[in-house]
Order: C-alpha cells, then structure tokens, then sequence
C-alpha cells in the first residue's frame, strides 16, 4: 500500500518525506488556502516546490467545471513537472476530461468519488487513480470502508487499471481499515501516519527497556 500526505505544507510533506514512507502528494485549493497560498502563479510555483521534494505523483487539483477549462487548465498544471497528477472532479465534464487526458498520456485522480457506479465511469475514462471519500462517507452514516471494499472488487473482476486512492482519511484506524478493504494507496493528513506509531504497549516496553538499561549500568 502506498502512502500520500494530503497537505500542501512544505514542512509537512518534507517531515513525511525524510521518515522513509511517502509515496505522493495529495493537495487541493482548500489545503492551498490554509496555507495562505493564493493567485495562480504563486499555486504554480507551490506545486513545483512540492514536486523538487517529491519524486512520486503529486495531485494537483482543477478549479474548473467545464469541459474546455478543465482540459486548459489541466495541460498547465501537466506542464509543472512530469509527476504531476491533474485531479478532476466526479462531474459529466469531467468524465470527459479524463478521457482526453488518457488520450494525451496524461495522468490523471477522479476526485469526490462517493459510489461504485461513479468508480465505473472512472476507471472506463481511463483514471490512473480514483478518490473515494472514505469520511465524508462516513459523515452521511454510511460505510466509507465498504465503499472501498465495493469497489476493489469490482475492480478485481473487472480487471480495472486504475489505482483505488482512499481519500478523507479521518484516522490510524481508517489507514488500516481501507488496506484490507483493498484500497491501493490511502492519502491522509501527516497527523494520522503518525497516529500508526502509537499503542500503550510500545511506550511501555521501551520504558522498561531503558529502566532496566539504566539499572544495569550504574
């Protein structure tokens, strides 16, 4: 299972890189604001930033709806560096985006993808990675993990190329949840990667480990 850093922090994506486990970025204009990037030259100039730390695919995200905007659109962003991933919505003009993305050998994330049927049009369109909203799934009281689950096998029988991206990763949990529901790749906040780290019995054992270390040499 591959790993991607949802965030456009540089600090973050640097902290992710040096640990040994990012596979790719993640980002959107939201993640951009937060950082308190705005105005197209300096989001272009962020998502090269990203992609001189990153060697794997960066996702970088569409603000158009329309079919022609979103092909002009996408061709610059394509044109950053070759990891780059234009990331385009589960909508009509989108599907058709994707299609003539594929056509030019350009990669591409179908993102706000909220059904099986949806992950259908996507992978047809010739997605290289698909985003299922595993919380916001959640959020509406449905299962976010059985969406992935769904899907993957779907996929499987389908014999589908395109990479299953579980998105909206709240926690740990949902990391390990969405790699046996079969997801190929989860993107999530640097915060729930850490999470993974973390069980009583580890902070315990060391604790004990250096106890004891310190016991025998003094």
């Amino acid at each position: 299972m591959k790993f991607f850093v949802d965030t456009a922090s540089l600090d973050q994506i640097k902290e992710a890189h040096d640990l040994g486990i990012l596979d790719g970025v993640t980002t959107n204009p939201s993640l951009m604001a937060k950082e308190g990037i705005s105005g197209e030259a300096n989001v272009m100039k962020h998502y090269k930033d990203i992609c001189e730390i990153v060697s794997g695919d960066v996702s970088a995200e569409v603000i158009s709806t329309d079919f022609a905007g979103m092909v002009e659109e996408g061709k610059r962003l394509a044109g950053i560096a070759p990891n780059i991933v234009v990331k385009v919505p589960m909508i009509k003009d989108g599907v058709k985006a994707m299609s003539y993305f594929t056509e030019q050998g350009i990669k591409t994330n179908c993102t706000l993808v909220f059904s099986a049927g949806q992950a259908i049009l996507a992978a047809k369109a010739g997605a290289t990675y698909l985003s299922p909203f595993v919380g916001r799934v959640d959020d509406i009281n449905w299962d976010g993990i059985s969406l992935i689950r769904e899907i993957a096998e779907l996929y499987a029988i389908q014999q589908f190329e395109t990479e299953i991206l579980a998105a909206s990763i709240r926690n740990s949990k949902h990391i390990v949840d969405a790699g046996l529901a079969g997801a190929d790749i989860i993107t999530c906040p640097l915060s729930s990667m850490l999470g993974l780290l973390k069980h009583p019995l580890t902070d315990i054992g060391l604790a004990k480990f250096l106890a004891d270390h310190k016991k025998a040499n003094s």
